[in-house]
């Protein structure tokens, strides 16, 4: 079990929670909603990542003397001691990681008491932001490089040991097939990849004699970094102990680029492999790769086989954060009736979605058509959608349609219900779901915008409490 992380958290958690407990209103029942309001990276679609660092986080979540001690100077002891007994009661939907998704759907639903919702919101954003993140830039990455394989070479400067771990895992998700880290593929099970550094090379006395040395070493794993010196002498001499292993009944698995102009040093390093009958020898590339630039060398004709993607890829270079937030849309008393609750604001894309919600995903002849976002505590829900910001875009789904929803039962008054399944099972949903939404939603640039909407009543329900709210009469 994990150590606990209860204080993980935003100051602010615990003043409310400490303000709902002086109140006398711990006991009320809330439901919050993580989501976020724009897809990343100007994209047409999000990939949901963290859920496994949230249900770690929960089923170790106590508040230790420790945590109690720091907290003892800043509450009163009745306080303190109600923490000491804390225990995690709520109720906790999520959508499954790998799960395509898009703004103001909720990706993880916590109803239950208030003061327990609130104390957890900061560390599950944290959990899911991030994750969700990076398994969506490595899906971008992976869509870009069209069936070859990408290798996370970023543990060197991602933001932090657990930056780099739970960057790793969320890239794996996302698509990316092997990894450098090698503490990442203890942990998760990641298969690793690699090669030496320029200073391998630099320790011996030519270029040569440091490939020689590393394919005695390593005769079955072969993948020699081409570019110390001069890049095209390097794949000569890549060739030259390429038929050395030849001759010992190995091969010369590939070689690195990681430098210059890849399209070019790539084209002229395949012909000189070819000519001297290394065909199935790799090139791998390195060097500030993103999609956008695997997409330009492609189009350039690079000869490239293996695509090593680092700062770009684990640190979310064009965006580094997701933004997802976590907001109040339903409370009642112990037992009683859900009051629906609504935030105003000035922008429209801030206002809240009231309810109990849950995503309705509709499919068709083994392709997705919309998502619904439905209220649980409301009425039966009806298979018509409504654009939240702009009422005269509706989509009705005919009966054909198969629908499923997208939240699942996680823990059930505190209790975990959920069995997680293994990695590679949840890197192949991604994959797989990918497959069912149209090509417009995978583009770079000015990606097809999905069809997600309220459903009509729950539309028609905000309304209202929006009216109502600003004090104007439907």
């Amino acid at each position: 079990m994990t150590a606990s992380l209860a204080l993980l958290t935003d100051f602010y958690e615990l003043t409310m929670a400490y303000g709902y407990w002086e109140s006398g209103k711990e006991s009320d029942e809330a439901a919050f909603h993580l989501f976020f309001r724009e897809n990343p990276f100007d994209g047409g679609f999000a990939i949901a990542a963290g859920l496994q660092a949230v249900i770690e986080y929960l089923d170790a979540l106590r508040f230790t003397e420790d945590d109690l001690q720091f907290l003892s100077g800043l509450f009163p002891a009745p306080f303190i001691d109600h923490l000491r007994d804390f225990r995690f009661t709520c109720d906790v939907d999520a959508v499954p990681e790998g799960t395509v998704v898009f703004p103001h759907e909720p990706l993880l639903r916590v109803t239950g008491p208030i003061s327990q919702a609130q104390i957890i919101e900061s560390a599950l954003l944290n959990a899911i932001n991030f994750q969700t993140l990076i398994a969506t830039k490595a899906s971008r990455v992976v869509l870009a490089a069209k069936g070859e394989p990408v290798i996370d070479f970023g543990l060197r400067r991602a933001q932090g040991v657990d930056g780099a771990l739970s960057a790793t895992r969320a890239a794996f998700i996302g698509g990316v097939s092997t990894t450098s880290n090698v503490l990442a593929g203890a942990r998760f099970g990641i298969p690793l990849k690699g090669t030496h550094a320029h200073s391998w090379v630099m320790s011996f006395p030519s270029e040569l004699e440091a490939f020689d040395a590393y394919a005695r070493a390593m005769p079955d794993n072969a993948l020699l970094l081409v570019d110390t010196y001069n890049t095209l002498d390097g794949v000569k001499n890549a060739i030259e102990v390429g038929r050395r292993l030849r001759a010992k009944g190995h091969d010369l698995l590939g070689i690195r680029l990681d430098s210059g102009d890849l399209a070019y040093l790539s084209i002229e390093a395949r012909k000189l492999l070819d000519a001297a009958g290394f065909h199935k020898t790799v090139i791998a590339a390195s060097n500030e790769l993103d999609e956008y630039l695997i997409t330009s060398l492609k189009d350039q004709g690079a000869m490239i086989n293996v695509w090593g993607v680092g700062t770009r890829l684990i640190t979310a270079f064009d965006q580094p954060a997701l933004g997802g937030v976590y907001k109040l849309s339903a409370i009642r008393k112990a037992g009683g009736a859900w009051e629906h609750k609504v935030k105003l604001s000035e922008q429209s894309i801030k206002i809240s979605n009231p309810g109990v919600l849950n995503v309705r995903r509709f499919e068709e002849n083994g392709r997705v058509l919309g998502d619904m976002i439905w209220d649980e505590a409301g009425a039966a829900p009806t298979n018509v959608i409504v654009d939240p910001f702009d009422l005269t875009r509706r989509k009705s789904f005919g009966e054909h349609a198969t629908a499923t929803d997208l939240l699942v039962p996680v823990y059930r008054r505190g209790v975990r219900v959920y069995d997680s399944p293994a990695l590679p099972e949840i890197a192949a949903r991604a994959t797989d779901q990918l497959k069912k939404f149209h090509s417009g939603l995978k583009r770079f640039m000015n990606p097809h915008r999905f069809p997600v909407g309220l459903e009509q009543q729950l539309f028609d329900l905000k309304t209202r409490l929006l009216l109502a709210a600003r004090g104007v009469k439907a």
